[in-house]
């Protein structure tokens, strides 16, 4: 309780010296100016401000602090505000600001096949600057596709929803691609002396309705797949029980996030500690992935 009255009054107090902070800068600024300006047509403070060489030392530090400090504040307004909706392109371009920080990242997923996180890190470890001190961690949970499933699945003619073995198949075929994706960076990262990364995929045997992605222990994003696409199967992904069905996919590629800071407060802080401790329970429950192998073959029907 004493803990959390502190918090609150911090970030109150915190929050004033926010709404007060520009004020006092310009304030601040226009000063200095004025003074310079005003030296160069009365002598006597000209001379005075010219013999005060630490003093102008001085100011010339505190000003440079304050342009920093202003170029901060710019920096982290161009970040969303905790709670904000989001789209996946700044989800992006934090992770490639985060791995261009240097030092240790860890990026953490979870989601459909891993696609949304794959794909745009591989173009952002290719082109990562050099830093062999670098050290980046991936992790990405996915659903297991080795058993059966009903979302995603295939809905027969009378509307009612069932396991898609060959869709699932197809499913792991892209999450191993996905896999191969990021590790293929590994090598070429140590080569191009942009750091050392590893990857890892796990596997659980659960519906992919969450997503959720981690930027260390510092920020999370998180979304739903909140569209349904129900479509013709190709040949591929037909069974023979249900050969006039179609397939109900989850789709979010475009669905907006919200994204978690903490900096964002107490309720933000909360709220990734236990999405954290939700992934974790989950990641220390699921398995490694497979290898991808064929089906067993369908039963003749004749």
């Amino acid at each position: 309780m004493v803990s959390d009255t502190r918090s609150s009054w911090s970030e109150r107090l915190a929050a004033r010296w926010g709404r007060a902070e520009s004020t006092v800068t310009k304030l601040f600024l226009a000063t200095v100016f004025a003074v310079n300006l005003l030296a160069q047509f009365v002598k006597p403070l000209g001379d005075a401000l010219q013999d005060k060489v630490y003093l102008g030392g001085a100011l010339f530090t505190l000003v440079g602090y304050v342009l920093y400090a202003e170029v901060q504040r710019l920096n982290a307004a161009l970040q969303p505000r905790a709670g904000e909706a989001v789209t996946p392109r700044d989800l992006e371009r934090e992770f490639e600001d985060a791995l261009e920080s240097g030092g240790e990242v860890r990026l953490t997923a979870m989601g459909f096949t891993g696609e949304t996180f794959a794909t745009p890190l591989k173009t952002i470890l290719q082109r990562l600057s050099k830093d062999p001190r670098r050290k980046v961690r991936l992790r990405v949970l996915v659903p297991d596709f080795t058993k059966e499933i009903e979302v995603p699945g295939q809905m027969g003619t009378d509307g009612k929803v069932s396991d898609a073995p060959n869709f699932r198949e197809h499913l792991r075929g892209q999450i191993a691609d996905y896999e191969r994706s990021l590790k293929s960076q590994i090598g070429r990262m140590a080569d191009a002396r942009r750091g050392v990364l590893t990857v890892e995929f796990r596997v659980l045997h659960m519906s992919p309705s969450l997503k959720l992605y981690f930027i260390n222990d510092d920020v999370v994003y998180e979304g739903i797949y909140d569209k349904l696409d129900l479509r013709r199967p190709d040949s591929s992904n037909t069974t023979p029980e249900t050969p006039e069905g179609r397939l109900l996919d989850l789709m979010g590629y475009d669905s907006l996030l919200t994204r978690w800071s903490v900096n964002g407060g107490s309720h933000a802080r909360t709220i990734i500690e236990r999405r954290r401790e939700l992934f974790e329970t989950l990641w220390n429950a699921a398995h490694e992935l497979t290898p991808v192998t064929r089906l067993p073959a369908q039963p003749s029907t004749s």
